[in-house]
C-alpha cells in the first residue's frame, strides 16, 4: 500500500516533467562555443555524461539519421540553427523539429521586420527534409501590418540550410 501511494504521488511529477520546454535565449548563439554547449544540452550530453537515450556517437552516420537524442536529422537541425542565427531565436524543439525566430529588423530597413518558422520533417538528410516559412510586417502609421513576401525567400533559406547540412555531413565524415 505504501508503494502504491508513493507511485501515485510520483506519477504527476513524471508526467509534468515530460511536457516541459525551454525558451532558448538569444545570447546562447553568439559564438560557436555557446552553440556547442546548447547543442550538447539539447542532445542530452552534459559535461561528458549522456543524460537521455543511447550514446550512438561511435557510429556517426547512423547517429545523424537515427539519433536517440533528436527526433529529426541532426545535420538539418544544426544547419537550420546556423542559417537562422542572424535572427533572434524564440523557441527550438529538437524532438518535434520546429525552430521559431522572433521578429528581426534589418539595420538597412527599419520600417520592416521578419520572422521565420522552420520545420525539420524527418530523420533523413533529404532535399524535402526542411520547410521554412517567412513572415514580413511593415510599420504603417505606428502599427505593424502584415505584408506580402516573395515565395522565393523561404525557398532560398531552405537551399542555404541544405547546403550547410551537406557541409556538416562532409565535415563529420572526414573526422
Amino acid at each position: 500500500m505504501r508503494h502504491f501511494r508513493l507511485a501515485a504521488l510520483a506519477l504527476p511529477v513524471l508526467v509534468a516533467a515530460c511536457g516541459q520546454t525551454r525558451i532558448v535565449e538569444n545570447d546562447e548563439y553568439f559564438d560557436d562555443s555557446s552553440r556547442a554547449r546548447v547543442a550538447g544540452r539539447l542532445s542530452g550530453h552534459q559535461d561528458g555524461l549522456l543524460v537521455l537515450g543511447t550514446d550512438r556517437s561511435r557510429n556517426r552516420e547512423a547517429g545523424a539519421d537515427q539519433s536517440g537524442a533528436l527526433g529529426v536529422n541532426a545535420y538539418l537541425w544544426r544547419a537550420t540553427l546556423d542559417t537562422l542565427s542572424f535572427m533572434p531565436l524564440s523557441s527550438a524543439d529538437p524532438f518535434g523539429g520546429v525552430i521559431i525566430t522572433d521578429w528581426y529588423s534589418p539595420p538597412a530597413a527599419s520600417g520592416e521586420r521578419f520572422r521565420a518558422t522552420a520545420y525539420i520533417l524527418g530523420r533523413q538528410l533529404r532535399s524535402d527534409g526542411v520547410r521554412v516559412s517567412v513572415f514580413r510586417q511593415e510599420l504603417r502609421n505606428g502599427v505593424w501590418m502584415d505584408a506580402p513576401i516573395s515565395a522565393a525567400t523561404g525557398t532560398d533559406l531552405e537551399d542555404k540550410v541544405l547546403a550547410r547540412a551537406r557541409e556538416l555531413r562532409s565535415q563529420s565524415a572526414s573526422l
